[in-house]
């Protein structure tokens, strides 16, 4: 039909808009964030990019969901305003008739958001939890960042160097300070590098420097300079990440028990669920009142999505703390905002128009 065809066309051209602008302010956000954790030194600068793709798949089901609530919200806000809808309605169709177009175009949406949402999301987040902890098992200087001081060997040492090549194989101006059989010791150096012994061993090999040594508490100390000194780095130990609720597939969700894998089932399927009855809601949200100017509804939309989210939000607090039966908390919500669904229908099918008092 040519109707739902002009509508579905008008919403996916509103939901790329849309997306595209959502997921470049998201994006752009997280990438500064993991610029600054790289240049501090507490992520791999390889990692940027990976890093930065899971951060986008774990907060794509929220994308999708606010983006499709605004397309749909905007498309018809729009048509009333240009007295489309007037149009529509003096033809003889009623505001139900906006159901069947608006679900056709949302259901692959909100299918994909429970995809998104069940499996690749959790992936996301446990393949972020081990790129962390291969850069936590790192060796000492590999974890430097120029510019920065570094904690190392919980912290009983401490690097510091001004430059340093790509692969951190050559280094300039080092300082290390350790503490050690009750001293502390403070290594400066101009140069330095890499070195692996021939039993695996990882050494960064200082040249052209000093070393003091002071025992804390009195007044001894030692100098000592040295063309070549040698410390030892220590490779962490690379241990799994930890399967924690948000880090496993929906699958593995529905078969455990315990209280805060119940709350995370609940925000999963609360989200494609979500999604569906915003959607639906976007239709008599879309009204507008000359009267009450144009942006009256969008402040309306905006309120009831944010108390929508927050609800589901605390529902899941609750039910992961055990304060909340996961099959009460599970449709609640859901139940409660559809009420507002059937209300603002009924009250907008039930508004007479102009042209239906002047036939009365």
């Amino acid at each position: 039909m040519i109707f739902e065809r002009a509508l579905r066309r008008e919403f996916a051209q509103a939901a790329a808009g849309i997306s595209v602008a959502l997921l470049a302010i998201l994006t752009s956000t997280q990438l500064i964030r993991l610029l600054k954790d790289a240049a501090g030194g507490h992520i791999a600068p390889e990692a940027v990019a990976s890093l930065l793709g899971f951060a986008a798949l774990n907060f794509m089901p929220v994308l999708l969901s606010l983006t499709l609530f605004v397309a749909i919200l905007l498309s018809l806000s729009r048509a009333y305003r240009d007295s489309e809808m007037v149009v529509w309605f003096s033809c003889g169709r009623s505001l139900t008739a906006w159901v069947s177009p608006v679900l056709k175009f949302a259901l692959p949406i909100v299918l994909a958001i429970a995809a998104l949402s069940g499996f690749l999301s959790p992936w996301a987040n446990y393949s972020t939890a081990q790129y962390k902890q291969k850069l936590s098992a790192r060796s000492d200087v590999s974890q430097v960042a120029p510019g920065a001081f570094r904690e190392a060997k919980r912290g009983q040492r401490v690097f510091f160097v001004e430059a340093v090549t790509e692969d951190a194989s050559q280094m300039g101006n080092v300082f290390v300070a350790s503490f050690q059989d009750g001293k502390l010791g403070v290594v400066m150096s101009d140069a330095g590098h890499q070195e692996v012994a021939a039993n695996g061993d990882k050494f960064v090999v200082l040249e052209h420097g000093r070393r003091y040594e002071v025992e804390p508490g009195t007044p001894e100390f030692k100098v000592m300079e040295f063309e070549r000194y040698k410390v030892r780095t220590e490779d962490g130990e690379a241990r799994p990440a930890d399967r924690s609720p948000n880090r496993l597939p929906i699958t593995d969700l529905l078969f455990d028990d315990s209280a805060p894998a119940r709350g995370e089932l609940l925000w999963r399927i609360g989200v494609p669920v979500s999604a569906l009855i915003l959607a639906l809601l976007a239709i008599p949200l879309s009204y507008v009142n000359p009267r009450a100017g144009r942006s009256a509804n969008m402040l309306i939309a905006i309120l009831i999505y944010a108390i929508y989210s927050n609800l589901i939000s605390v529902s899941q607090a609750w039910v992961a703390q055990g304060k909340l039966s996961f099959w009460i908390g599970v449709w609640a919500v859901h139940v409660v905002m559809l009420l507002p669904l059937v209300l603002l229908f009924y009250r907008r099918i039930a508004i007479r128009m102009p042209w239906q008092r002047r036939n009365s």
